[in-house]
């Protein structure tokens, strides 16, 4: 589904190595299934809730499903890093700039993160506030992680699959 905004956004292209081979649209990169970047954002309260979001109902990829906290692609020419914090801005209203963000896992791109590398970040601790951007988020909810985990035993198709599977594996981290 093409539209000006993502005729608009540029991606960088990658190899199986995560290396930058060129660079497409959003809309042909979706579309032809490149290979490209992202970034997900688990923020976590003081008490060990986490932030989950539920995204808006016009987005071109798991619409109205709940998500991380905040995820993302990477633009070209952007690293992750720098995506991660534009991102905590754009979507929820939190000061990327400043925030005590952790990398805690890097992700291959398959078929569940929809053929993206991953990059996986936290926020330990964050008690400020949350002002999602209605384009981008229809909701929010802080739950605890064995909130989440029956929830999602409870009712799996409210989640996206790229949340599934790295909920899966930042869970299995600890073991």
């Amino acid at each position: 589904m093409a539209n000006s905004s993502a005729d608009n956004e540029w991606f960088d292209v990658v190899d199986e190595n995560d290396r930058v081979i060129g660079k497409e649209t959003r809309s042909q990169v979706h579309k032809k299934k490149l290979l490209h970047r992202a970034i997900h954002v688990f923020v976590f309260r003081s008490d060990g809730a986490l932030y989950l979001q539920k995204r808006s109902a016009t987005k071109d990829t798991a619409p109205n499903r709940w998500v991380s906290s905040c995820s993302g692609h990477v633009d070209s020419g952007e690293d992750y890093e720098t995506a991660a914090r534009r991102e905590l801005g754009e979507e929820l209203g939190i000061d990327g700039q400043n925030a005590d963000l952790e990398e805690i896992q890097a992700i291959s791109a398959v078929r569940e993160t929809g053929h993206e590398f991953v990059r996986l970040y936290q926020i330990l601790n964050y008690d400020g506030p949350i002002v999602p951007d209605p384009e981008e988020v229809s909701g929010g909810a802080w739950k605890q992680p064995a909130e989440v985990d029956a929830w999602i035993d409870r009712a799996p198709r409210e989640f996206s699959l790229s949340f599934l599977y790295l909920w899966d594996l930042f869970r299995k981290r600890g073991e």
